[in-house]
Protein backbone atom coordinates (compact mmCIF):
# COMPACT_ATOMS: atom_id res chain seq x y z
CA UNK A 1 0.00 0.00 0.00
CA UNK A 2 1.33 3.45 -0.98
CA UNK A 3 0.87 5.96 1.84
CA UNK A 4 1.50 9.71 1.54
CA UNK A 5 1.65 11.27 5.00
CA UNK A 6 1.75 15.06 5.18
CA UNK A 7 2.66 16.78 8.44
CA UNK A 8 3.81 20.09 9.81
CA UNK A 9 6.45 18.46 12.02
CA UNK A 10 8.44 15.27 12.45
CA UNK A 11 11.39 14.40 14.65
CA UNK A 12 14.30 14.81 14.45
CA UNK A 13 13.65 17.75 12.14
CA UNK A 14 10.96 19.77 13.92
CA UNK A 15 8.89 19.16 17.01
CA UNK A 16 6.56 21.24 19.16
CA UNK A 17 4.55 18.36 20.64
CA UNK A 18 3.47 14.78 20.20
CA UNK A 19 2.69 15.21 16.49
CA UNK A 20 6.41 15.35 15.73
CA UNK A 21 6.99 12.02 17.45
CA UNK A 22 3.97 10.36 15.86
CA UNK A 23 4.75 11.50 12.32
CA UNK A 24 8.16 9.87 12.36
CA UNK A 25 7.33 6.76 14.37
CA UNK A 26 4.15 5.90 12.45
CA UNK A 27 5.85 6.38 9.09
CA UNK A 28 8.74 4.10 10.07
CA UNK A 29 6.36 1.48 11.51
CA UNK A 30 4.18 1.52 8.38
CA UNK A 31 7.24 1.06 6.17
CA UNK A 32 8.34 -1.87 8.31
CA UNK A 33 4.79 -3.27 8.05
CA UNK A 34 5.05 -3.47 4.26
CA UNK A 35 3.75 -0.08 3.14
CA UNK A 36 5.63 2.26 0.84
CA UNK A 37 5.65 5.62 2.63
CA UNK A 38 6.40 9.15 1.49
CA UNK A 39 6.30 11.94 4.08
CA UNK A 40 6.07 15.66 3.29
CA UNK A 41 6.85 18.56 5.62
CA UNK A 42 8.23 22.12 5.36
CA UNK A 43 11.94 22.87 5.32
CA UNK A 44 11.98 25.25 8.28
CA UNK A 45 14.81 27.63 8.96
CA UNK A 46 15.95 25.43 11.85
CA UNK A 47 16.45 22.38 9.58
CA UNK A 48 20.02 22.39 8.27
CA UNK A 49 20.36 20.40 5.07
CA UNK A 50 24.01 19.47 5.67
CA UNK A 51 23.48 18.41 9.28
CA UNK A 52 20.66 16.06 8.27
CA UNK A 53 22.38 14.95 5.05
CA UNK A 54 19.48 16.01 2.84
CA UNK A 55 19.72 15.63 -0.93
CA UNK A 56 18.56 18.40 -3.28
CA UNK A 57 16.01 17.16 -5.82
CA UNK A 58 17.42 18.77 -8.96
CA UNK A 59 14.59 17.37 -11.09
CA UNK A 60 12.10 19.36 -8.99
CA UNK A 61 13.97 22.66 -8.92
CA UNK A 62 11.75 25.70 -9.27
CA UNK A 63 8.38 23.95 -8.94
CA UNK A 64 5.41 26.31 -9.08
CA UNK A 65 1.99 26.13 -7.44
CA UNK A 66 -0.78 28.69 -7.38
CA UNK A 67 -1.98 30.14 -4.10
CA UNK A 68 -4.86 32.37 -5.07
CA UNK A 69 -3.51 34.78 -7.68
CA UNK A 70 0.11 34.16 -6.71
CA UNK A 71 2.51 31.76 -8.37
CA UNK A 72 4.75 30.42 -5.60
CA UNK A 73 8.03 28.68 -6.35
CA UNK A 74 9.59 26.02 -4.16
CA UNK A 75 12.39 23.48 -4.20
CA UNK A 76 12.53 20.03 -2.65
CA UNK A 77 15.05 18.17 -0.50
CA UNK A 78 14.75 14.57 0.59
CA UNK A 79 16.27 11.74 2.62
CA UNK A 80 15.33 8.42 4.21
CA UNK A 81 13.48 8.47 7.49
CA UNK A 82 15.75 6.29 9.58
CA UNK A 83 15.67 3.49 10.53
CA UNK A 84 13.59 2.58 7.47
CA UNK A 85 13.29 3.12 3.75
CA UNK A 86 10.43 5.59 4.20
CA UNK A 87 11.18 8.73 2.20
CA UNK A 88 10.73 12.22 3.61
CA UNK A 89 10.49 15.28 1.36
CA UNK A 90 11.06 18.84 2.54
CA UNK A 91 9.29 21.72 0.82
CA UNK A 92 11.81 24.54 0.54
CA UNK A 93 10.32 28.03 0.33
CA UNK A 94 12.24 30.51 2.51
CA UNK A 95 9.59 33.24 2.18
CA UNK A 96 7.17 31.00 4.05
CA UNK A 97 9.27 28.71 6.18
CA UNK A 98 12.27 30.72 7.33
CA UNK A 99 10.59 31.94 10.50
CA UNK A 100 11.70 31.71 14.11
CA UNK A 101 8.93 29.25 14.99
CA UNK A 102 7.16 26.32 13.34
CA UNK A 103 3.78 28.01 13.84
CA UNK A 104 3.24 31.75 13.75
CA UNK A 105 0.55 34.37 14.08
CA UNK A 106 1.70 35.98 10.83
CA UNK A 107 -0.86 37.14 8.28
CA UNK A 108 0.18 34.45 5.81
CA UNK A 109 -0.09 31.48 8.20
CA UNK A 110 -2.86 30.03 6.03
CA UNK A 111 -0.70 30.30 2.90
CA UNK A 112 2.26 28.57 4.57
CA UNK A 113 0.33 25.35 4.98
CA UNK A 114 -1.76 25.67 1.84
CA UNK A 115 1.58 25.60 0.02
CA UNK A 116 2.69 22.46 1.86
CA UNK A 117 -0.44 20.57 0.84
CA UNK A 118 -0.42 21.66 -2.80
CA UNK A 119 3.30 20.93 -2.98
CA UNK A 120 2.73 17.35 -1.82
CA UNK A 121 0.25 16.74 -4.62
CA UNK A 122 2.52 18.47 -7.11
CA UNK A 123 5.58 16.34 -6.23
CA UNK A 124 3.52 13.15 -6.43
CA UNK A 125 2.38 14.21 -9.90
CA UNK A 126 5.92 14.95 -11.03
CA UNK A 127 7.05 11.49 -9.84
CA UNK A 128 3.87 9.80 -11.13
CA UNK A 129 3.58 8.10 -7.73
CA UNK A 130 -0.03 7.12 -7.03
CA UNK A 131 -0.87 6.99 -3.32
CA UNK A 132 -3.50 4.61 -2.03
CA UNK A 133 -3.89 6.92 0.98
CA UNK A 134 -3.42 10.65 1.54
CA UNK A 135 -3.01 11.05 5.31
CA UNK A 136 -3.31 14.52 6.84
CA UNK A 137 -2.51 15.39 10.43
CA UNK A 138 -4.09 18.21 12.43
CA UNK A 139 -5.21 21.53 11.00
CA UNK A 140 -2.05 22.40 8.96
CA UNK A 141 -2.75 19.49 6.58
CA UNK A 142 -6.52 19.16 7.04
CA UNK A 143 -7.30 20.45 3.54
CA UNK A 144 -5.79 17.39 1.84
CA UNK A 145 -9.13 15.50 1.62
CA UNK A 146 -10.93 18.51 0.14
CA UNK A 147 -8.08 19.17 -2.29
CA UNK A 148 -8.10 15.52 -3.33
CA UNK A 149 -11.76 15.84 -4.28
CA UNK A 150 -11.98 19.40 -5.61
CA UNK A 151 -8.54 20.25 -6.98
CA UNK A 152 -6.91 16.97 -8.01
CA UNK A 153 -9.84 14.67 -8.67
CA UNK A 154 -9.40 15.24 -12.41
CA UNK A 155 -6.00 13.50 -12.38
CA UNK A 156 -6.24 9.74 -12.98
CA UNK A 157 -3.15 9.38 -10.77
CA UNK A 158 -5.45 9.91 -7.78
CA UNK A 159 -8.55 8.06 -8.93
CA UNK A 160 -7.78 5.17 -6.53
CA UNK A 161 -6.68 7.43 -3.66
CA UNK A 162 -8.62 7.59 -0.38
CA UNK A 163 -8.09 10.08 2.44
CA UNK A 164 -7.57 9.84 6.18
CA UNK A 165 -7.47 12.80 8.55
CA UNK A 166 -6.02 12.43 12.06
CA UNK A 167 -6.87 14.76 14.93
CA UNK A 168 -3.99 14.90 17.38
CA UNK A 169 -5.39 17.80 19.42
CA UNK A 170 -8.76 19.32 18.61
CA UNK A 171 -7.90 22.52 20.48
CA UNK A 172 -5.96 23.75 17.43
CA UNK A 173 -8.41 24.30 14.58
CA UNK A 174 -6.82 26.55 11.95
CA UNK A 175 -9.43 29.29 11.64
CA UNK A 176 -8.82 31.81 8.85
CA UNK A 177 -10.59 34.44 6.82
CA UNK A 178 -12.94 33.42 4.02
CA UNK A 179 -10.30 34.54 1.50
CA UNK A 180 -8.22 31.46 2.39
CA UNK A 181 -10.77 29.34 0.50
CA UNK A 182 -9.75 31.06 -2.72
CA UNK A 183 -6.07 30.74 -1.85
CA UNK A 184 -6.55 26.99 -1.38
CA UNK A 185 -8.44 26.69 -4.66
CA UNK A 186 -11.56 25.23 -3.06
CA UNK A 187 -15.21 25.86 -3.84
CA UNK A 188 -17.08 28.54 -1.92
CA UNK A 189 -20.16 26.31 -1.98
CA UNK A 190 -19.02 24.77 1.29
CA UNK A 191 -18.85 28.15 3.00
CA UNK A 192 -22.43 28.50 4.13
CA UNK A 193 -23.61 28.80 7.75
CA UNK A 194 -22.95 25.39 9.25
CA UNK A 195 -21.38 24.16 6.01
CA UNK A 196 -18.28 21.94 5.81
CA UNK A 197 -15.86 24.87 5.57
CA UNK A 198 -17.57 27.36 7.89
CA UNK A 199 -17.17 27.63 11.66
CA UNK A 200 -18.43 30.76 13.45
CA UNK A 201 -17.92 32.83 10.32
CA UNK A 202 -14.36 31.65 9.69
CA UNK A 203 -12.89 29.12 7.28
CA UNK A 204 -11.90 26.19 9.49
CA UNK A 205 -9.19 23.92 8.13
CA UNK A 206 -9.95 21.36 10.85
CA UNK A 207 -13.66 21.20 10.07
CA UNK A 208 -12.88 20.76 6.37
CA UNK A 209 -10.68 17.78 7.22
CA UNK A 210 -13.41 16.17 9.31
CA UNK A 211 -16.06 16.80 6.64
CA UNK A 212 -14.15 15.66 3.54
CA UNK A 213 -11.96 12.79 4.78
CA UNK A 214 -13.04 9.26 3.97
CA UNK A 215 -12.08 8.24 7.50
CA UNK A 216 -11.23 10.33 10.56
CA UNK A 217 -8.98 9.14 13.35
CA UNK A 218 -7.70 10.40 16.63
CA UNK A 219 -4.99 9.26 18.96
CA UNK A 220 -6.81 7.17 21.56
CA UNK A 221 -10.15 5.35 21.83
CA UNK A 222 -11.29 7.41 24.83
CA UNK A 223 -10.44 10.71 23.14
CA UNK A 224 -12.49 9.62 20.11
CA UNK A 225 -15.50 9.41 22.43
CA UNK A 226 -14.66 12.58 24.37
CA UNK A 227 -14.43 14.88 21.35
CA UNK A 228 -17.99 13.96 20.40
CA UNK A 229 -19.18 15.71 23.58
CA UNK A 230 -19.64 19.41 24.28
CA UNK A 231 -17.09 19.24 27.11
CA UNK A 232 -14.21 18.19 24.86
CA UNK A 233 -15.36 18.80 21.28
CA UNK A 234 -14.73 22.57 21.35
CA UNK A 235 -17.57 23.20 18.92
CA UNK A 236 -16.70 20.31 16.59
CA UNK A 237 -18.76 17.72 18.49
CA UNK A 238 -21.72 18.02 16.12
CA UNK A 239 -19.86 17.26 12.91
CA UNK A 240 -17.86 14.56 14.69
CA UNK A 241 -21.05 12.87 15.87
CA UNK A 242 -22.30 13.00 12.29
CA UNK A 243 -19.14 11.12 11.28
CA UNK A 244 -19.15 8.78 14.28
CA UNK A 245 -19.30 5.66 12.11
CA UNK A 246 -16.16 6.86 10.31
CA UNK A 247 -14.28 7.99 13.44
CA UNK A 248 -11.69 5.67 14.96
CA UNK A 249 -9.42 6.08 17.99
CA UNK A 250 -5.99 4.45 17.63
CA UNK A 251 -3.64 4.71 20.56
CA UNK A 252 -0.23 6.12 19.70
CA UNK A 253 2.76 3.89 20.25
CA UNK A 254 6.13 4.91 21.64
CA UNK A 255 9.60 4.66 20.18
CA UNK A 256 10.89 1.58 21.96
CA UNK A 257 14.41 2.17 20.66
CA UNK A 258 14.67 5.69 22.03
CA UNK A 259 12.63 4.99 25.16
CA UNK A 260 13.76 1.67 26.63
CA UNK A 261 15.54 1.48 30.00
CA UNK A 262 17.73 -1.44 28.95
CA UNK A 263 19.30 0.50 26.04
CA UNK A 264 18.74 4.17 26.98
CA UNK A 265 21.95 6.07 26.24
CA UNK A 266 20.99 8.98 28.50
CA UNK A 267 20.82 7.15 31.83
CA UNK A 268 23.74 5.96 33.97
CA UNK A 269 22.37 2.48 34.74
CA UNK A 270 20.50 0.46 32.15
CA UNK A 271 17.97 -2.02 33.49
CA UNK A 272 15.05 -4.22 32.51
CA UNK A 273 12.14 -5.92 34.21
CA UNK A 274 14.54 -8.74 35.13
CA UNK A 275 17.07 -6.31 36.65
CA UNK A 276 14.70 -3.76 38.10
CA UNK A 277 16.79 -3.23 41.23
CA UNK A 278 19.26 -1.28 39.05
CA UNK A 279 16.64 1.45 38.67
CA UNK A 280 17.77 2.56 42.13
CA UNK A 281 21.11 3.72 40.67
CA UNK A 282 19.30 6.15 38.38
CA UNK A 283 17.34 7.53 41.31
CA UNK A 284 20.57 8.20 43.17
CA UNK A 285 22.03 9.91 40.07
CA UNK A 286 18.86 12.00 39.64
CA UNK A 287 18.88 13.20 43.26
CA UNK A 288 22.55 14.11 43.00
CA UNK A 289 21.98 15.91 39.70
CA UNK A 290 19.26 17.98 41.35
CA UNK A 291 21.20 18.75 44.52
CA UNK A 292 18.72 16.92 46.74
CA UNK A 293 19.68 14.71 49.65
CA UNK A 294 20.34 11.17 48.47
CA UNK A 295 17.95 8.81 50.23
CA UNK A 296 16.83 6.10 47.79
CA UNK A 297 13.98 5.07 50.08
CA UNK A 298 12.24 8.45 49.89
CA UNK A 299 9.72 8.51 47.00
CA UNK A 300 10.34 10.85 44.07
CA UNK A 301 7.60 12.25 41.83
CA UNK A 302 8.74 13.38 38.39
CA UNK A 303 7.26 15.85 35.92
CA UNK A 304 8.34 16.36 32.30
CA UNK A 305 5.83 18.50 30.46
CA UNK A 306 4.84 21.60 28.61
CA UNK A 307 3.41 23.88 31.28
CA UNK A 308 0.08 24.81 29.73
CA UNK A 309 -3.48 24.83 31.06
CA UNK A 310 -4.26 21.52 29.36
CA UNK A 311 -1.71 19.74 31.56
CA UNK A 312 -3.54 20.55 34.80
CA UNK A 313 -0.61 21.54 37.00
CA UNK A 314 -2.69 24.34 38.51
CA UNK A 315 -4.21 21.53 40.61
CA UNK A 316 -0.84 21.05 42.28
CA UNK A 317 -0.47 24.65 43.45
CA UNK A 318 -2.70 24.55 46.58
CA UNK A 319 -1.76 21.04 47.72
CA UNK A 320 2.04 20.97 47.54
CA UNK A 321 2.68 22.48 50.97
CA UNK A 322 0.07 20.24 52.70
CA UNK A 323 1.57 17.25 50.91
CA UNK A 324 5.01 18.04 52.28
CA UNK A 325 3.55 18.37 55.78
CA UNK A 326 2.34 14.77 55.72
CA UNK A 327 5.04 13.02 53.67
CA UNK A 328 8.74 13.14 52.83
CA UNK A 329 8.19 12.97 49.07
CA UNK A 330 10.48 14.78 46.60
CA UNK A 331 9.30 16.58 43.45
CA UNK A 332 11.52 17.03 40.36
CA UNK A 333 10.08 18.98 37.44
CA UNK A 334 11.29 19.80 33.93
CA UNK A 335 9.28 22.01 31.60
CA UNK A 336 8.34 25.46 30.41
CA UNK A 337 5.26 27.35 29.32
CA UNK A 338 2.67 29.33 31.26
CA UNK A 339 4.21 31.97 33.51
CA UNK A 340 2.01 31.02 36.46
CA UNK A 341 3.22 27.42 36.39
CA UNK A 342 6.84 28.41 35.88
CA UNK A 343 6.56 30.90 38.77
CA UNK A 344 4.96 28.27 40.98
CA UNK A 345 7.76 25.79 40.37
CA UNK A 346 10.42 28.44 41.00
CA UNK A 347 8.62 29.41 44.21
CA UNK A 348 8.37 25.79 45.34
CA UNK A 349 12.06 25.17 44.68
CA UNK A 350 13.00 28.26 46.70
CA UNK A 351 10.65 27.57 49.64
CA UNK A 352 11.35 23.82 49.74
CA UNK A 353 14.93 23.57 48.49
CA UNK A 354 15.40 20.15 50.10
CA UNK A 355 12.18 18.80 48.56
CA UNK A 356 11.79 20.38 45.11
CA UNK A 357 14.02 20.78 42.07
CA UNK A 358 12.65 22.73 39.10
CA UNK A 359 14.37 23.12 35.77
CA UNK A 360 12.62 25.56 33.43
CA UNK A 361 13.19 24.65 29.80
CA UNK A 362 13.82 21.33 28.11
CA UNK A 363 16.76 18.95 28.29
CA UNK A 364 16.55 15.58 26.54
CA UNK A 365 19.06 13.91 28.85
CA UNK A 366 17.25 15.22 31.92
CA UNK A 367 13.90 14.02 30.59
CA UNK A 368 15.24 10.48 30.32
CA UNK A 369 16.88 10.65 33.74
CA UNK A 370 13.64 11.81 35.36
CA UNK A 371 11.74 8.93 33.76
CA UNK A 372 14.35 6.42 34.92
CA UNK A 373 15.06 7.88 38.35
CA UNK A 374 11.58 8.79 39.59
CA UNK A 375 9.25 6.43 41.40
CA UNK A 376 6.08 8.13 40.15
CA UNK A 377 5.25 10.39 37.23
CA UNK A 378 2.60 13.12 37.44
CA UNK A 379 0.13 13.93 34.60
CA UNK A 380 -3.03 15.56 36.05
CA UNK A 381 -4.27 16.65 32.62
CA UNK A 382 -7.52 18.51 32.03
CA UNK A 383 -7.57 16.58 28.76
CA UNK A 384 -4.96 14.44 27.07
CA UNK A 385 -5.65 13.16 23.53
CA UNK A 386 -3.11 10.38 23.93
CA UNK A 387 -0.07 11.25 25.98
CA UNK A 388 3.32 9.59 25.59
CA UNK A 389 5.02 10.22 28.92
CA UNK A 390 2.72 7.90 30.83
CA UNK A 391 3.74 5.11 28.44
CA UNK A 392 7.42 6.04 28.78
CA UNK A 393 6.91 5.90 32.55
CA UNK A 394 5.31 2.46 32.45
CA UNK A 395 8.18 1.18 30.30
CA UNK A 396 10.65 2.51 32.90
CA UNK A 397 8.85 1.07 35.95
CA UNK A 398 7.83 4.57 37.03
CA UNK A 399 4.19 4.45 38.09
CA UNK A 400 1.99 7.17 36.57
CA UNK A 401 -0.40 9.35 38.57
CA UNK A 402 -2.91 10.62 36.02
CA UNK A 403 -6.35 12.04 35.54
CA UNK A 404 -8.63 9.51 33.86
CA UNK A 405 -9.06 11.19 30.48
CA UNK A 406 -8.16 10.48 26.85
CA UNK A 407 -5.18 8.26 26.29
CA UNK A 408 -4.36 8.33 30.00
CA UNK A 409 -7.57 6.42 30.64
CA UNK A 410 -6.65 3.91 27.93
CA UNK A 411 -3.18 3.11 29.26
CA UNK A 412 -3.15 3.57 33.05
CA UNK A 413 -5.10 1.01 35.09
CA UNK A 414 -5.86 2.30 38.57
CA UNK A 415 -4.52 0.14 41.38
CA UNK A 416 -7.65 0.42 43.51
CA UNK A 417 -10.05 -0.29 40.65
CA UNK A 418 -8.16 -3.14 39.03
CA UNK A 419 -8.57 -6.15 41.32
CA UNK A 420 -4.87 -6.68 41.36
CA UNK A 421 -4.02 -5.74 37.77
CA UNK A 422 -3.20 -2.06 38.20
CA UNK A 423 -0.16 -0.30 36.75
CA UNK A 424 -0.69 3.21 38.16
CA UNK A 425 -3.07 5.61 39.87
CA UNK A 426 -5.87 7.68 38.35
CA UNK A 427 -8.67 10.02 39.39
CA UNK A 428 -11.80 11.39 37.72
CA UNK A 429 -12.61 14.80 39.20
CA UNK A 430 -10.50 17.68 37.93
CA UNK A 431 -9.85 19.02 41.41
CA UNK A 432 -6.93 19.56 43.74
CA UNK A 433 -8.61 17.37 46.35
CA UNK A 434 -8.81 14.43 43.92
CA UNK A 435 -5.16 14.90 42.97
CA UNK A 436 -4.08 15.12 46.63
CA UNK A 437 -6.02 11.98 47.52
CA UNK A 438 -4.50 10.05 44.62
CA UNK A 439 -0.94 11.11 45.41
CA UNK A 440 -1.51 10.11 49.03
CA UNK A 441 -2.85 6.75 47.90
CA UNK A 442 0.19 6.23 45.66
CA UNK A 443 2.56 7.07 48.51
CA UNK A 444 0.80 4.57 50.74
CA UNK A 445 1.12 1.90 48.06
CA UNK A 446 4.81 2.74 47.65
CA UNK A 447 5.37 1.53 51.20
CA UNK A 448 4.08 -1.93 50.21
CA UNK A 449 7.11 -3.12 48.27
CA UNK A 450 5.70 -6.41 46.90
CA UNK A 451 2.59 -4.68 45.53
CA UNK A 452 4.68 -1.84 44.12
CA UNK A 453 7.09 -4.21 42.40
CA UNK A 454 4.24 -6.19 40.86
CA UNK A 455 2.75 -2.97 39.45
CA UNK A 456 6.12 -1.93 38.03
CA UNK A 457 6.55 -5.28 36.33
CA UNK A 458 3.07 -5.14 34.77
CA UNK A 459 3.82 -1.75 33.30
CA UNK A 460 7.22 -2.75 31.97
CA UNK A 461 5.84 -5.88 30.28
CA UNK A 462 3.08 -4.01 28.41
CA UNK A 463 3.51 -3.60 24.64
CA UNK A 464 3.28 0.06 23.65
CA UNK A 465 5.35 -0.35 20.49
CA UNK A 466 4.25 1.14 17.19
CA UNK A 467 3.88 -2.27 15.55
CA UNK A 468 0.39 -2.85 16.95
CA UNK A 469 -0.69 0.73 16.19
CA UNK A 470 0.63 0.51 12.62
CA UNK A 471 -1.46 -2.62 12.04
CA UNK A 472 -4.54 -0.68 13.18
CA UNK A 473 -3.68 2.18 10.81
CA UNK A 474 -3.45 -0.29 7.95
CA UNK A 475 -6.95 -1.48 8.86
CA UNK A 476 -8.05 2.17 8.92
CA UNK A 477 -6.59 2.73 5.46
CA UNK A 478 -8.47 -0.28 4.09
CA UNK A 479 -11.66 1.10 5.66
CA UNK A 480 -11.04 4.46 3.99
CA UNK A 481 -10.66 2.81 0.61
CA UNK A 482 -13.87 0.83 1.14
CA UNK A 483 -15.60 4.07 2.14
CA UNK A 484 -14.42 5.69 -1.10
CA UNK A 485 -15.34 2.63 -3.13
CA UNK A 486 -11.85 1.96 -4.47
CA UNK A 487 -10.76 -1.07 -2.43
Amino acid sequence: MNVCLVTSEAVPYAKTGGLGDVSRALSVALQHAGCSVKVFMPLYQSIHTDEHELTFATELQGCVVEIGDRRVRFNVWYTRLQPSDAEIYFIDCPDYYHRSHVYTNDRDEDERFILLQHAAFHVLQRYAWAPDIMHGNDWPTALLPAMLTERYGWDSLFEQTASVFSIHNIAYQGAFAESAIYKAGLSYSGFTPGGPLEFHGAFSFLKAGIAFADMVSTVSPTYAKEIQTAEFGLGMEGILRSRSSDLVGILNGIDTVEWSPDTDKWIPANYSVESLDLKRENKIALLRECGLSVDPDVPVIGIVSRLVAQKGFNLLHPILAPLFETSSVRLIALGSGASEDESFLRWAASVFPDRVHARIGFDERMAHLIEAGSDMFLMPSLYEPCGLNQMYSLAYGTLPIVRKTGGLADTVVDQDESNGSGNGFSFYDFSSYALYSTITRALSCYANKPVWRAMQERGMRADFSWAASAAMYKDLYHAARLRRGVA
